[in-house]
């Protein structure tokens, strides 16, 4: 999961992060030019962060919730995850379940693509 993983992890949230904030109308990140670019690059470098080290820790204590809900509490452990990102850094805003439910549902699926890309170049 380390080197390339945490990489591909720490790019596919910061990529997921902006496609957010392009495609969900509750979904931005204060600022412009530079500092725009600053606070979505370390919101995302933690998300990445938490995604690859706290996720998988998550998933295992809940795995019989997991198990009983065919895989649907995983979402609602991705959101926790980006809301944590959302309380965090004041210049990032997420306002309401819809629009963090899509914010996630967009990380996981860019990570799925870049992990699929890291694994097809291997």
């Amino acid at each position: 999961m380390f080197g390339k993983g945490l990489l591909a992890g720490i790019i596919a949230s910061i990529l997921g992060l902006y496609l957010a904030t392009l495609l969900v109308p509750n979904v931005y990140i204060d600022g412009t030019g530079s500092a725009f670019w600053k606070s979505l690059a370390l919101a995302g470098l933690i998300l990445g962060l938490l995604h690859v080290f706290i996720k998988p820790i998550l998933d295992l204590i809940t795995l019989p919730l997991r198990i009983i809900t065919l895989g649907l509490f995983g979402i609602l452990i991705n959101i926790a995850i980006v809301e944590i990102v959302d309380i965090l850094f004041p210049s990032v805003h997420i306002k309401g379940f819809v629009a963090l439910l899509l914010t996630s549902l967009i990380v996981w699926g860019a990570d799925i693509i870049i992990s699929f890309i890291i694994k097809k170049k291997k």
